[in-house]
């Protein structure tokens, strides 16, 4: 291992599908961590393949999770990456050099968003999708929030630059994908919006639609995207509505 030593760590459940593929991009870090959440699938199997370092569990809370993720690793810093998320040799190159220069506690990556095999990179953010992500960190810098989904940050230490190699991220398989991941997210929401005791209001949610909307679409220019962009601005938009909505006329 080097002087300063790198982490992956991989939060996972049941990816037995694209599993491999992801881990395979990891192997330039000196510890392969992967957290297995209520796996059922041959995901455990795989993992077994490339690292020694397994935590098997069972969470409830996405922010729990990640923080058990991060808790697991003993590396100097951390790389946090998802099962559909890809780490090319650019940007690996990239990752080593910078842990070993920067004065920094972390670092945001630049990321490329694949829907099926098309490349949409304007459009994303507003809770829908993500442009960068702050997936490059030193241990004890970044504590997630006890949320479902989108769990807030809780930063120690000085932001770096962006890195400049993209992170490949294979979000959504097809148009069907991205509906039933708004409809997961929204159901996660609802959930922490009950828990918080604060669902806001109908009104409120309504005019965040519109201008969440504006936001993707015009701000952050998805409208070069074609349909993919008026999508992603739209399910942006729909988000926090969902979520109001199924908090309050649902009982789960």
């Amino acid at each position: 291992m080097s002087d300063i030593s790198l982490s992956a760590v991989v939060s996972i459940h049941n990816e037995d599908k694209q599993l491999a593929e992801c881990l395979e991009c990891l192997r330039f870090a000196d510890e392969l961590v992967v957290v297995l959440d209520k796996c059922t699938d041959d995901s455990q199997v795989i993992a077994e393949s490339y690292t020694n370092r397994l935590v098997d569990g069972a969470w409830e809370i996405e922010g729990d999770r990640r923080n058990a993720a991060i808790e697991a690793c003993r590396g100097d810093w951390i790389l946090e990456v998802d099962a559909d998320e890809r780490v090319g040799p650019e940007l690996a190159g990239e990752i080593r050099a910078v842990i070993g220069n920067t004065s920094f506690d972390w670092h945001e990556i630049p990321v490329d968003n694949y829907i099926g095999g098309k490349l949409v990179r304007w459009g994303w953010g507003a809770s829908y999708g993500k442009a960068a992500y702050p997936g490059l960190f030193k241990k004890g810098a970044k504590v997630w929030g006890r949320q479902r989904v989108h769990p807030r940050l809780t930063w120690t230490g000085r932001k770096g630059p962006m890195l400049t190699n993209r992170l490949e991220h294979y979000v959504d398989r097809n148009i069907s994908d991205m509906i039933r991941r708004l409809d997961s997210y929204s159901t996660a929401r609802a959930r922490d919006l009950r828990d918080s005791g604060e669902i806001g209001t109908m009104a409120n949610n309504l005019r965040r639609l519109f201008s969440r909307f504006i936001k993707c679409y015009v701000l952050r220019k998805g409208y070069r995207e074609g349909g993919y962009g008026f999508l992603i601005a739209l399910f942006a938009g729909l988000f926090p509505l969902l979520s109001h909505l199924k908090a309050k006329l649902e009982d789960d």
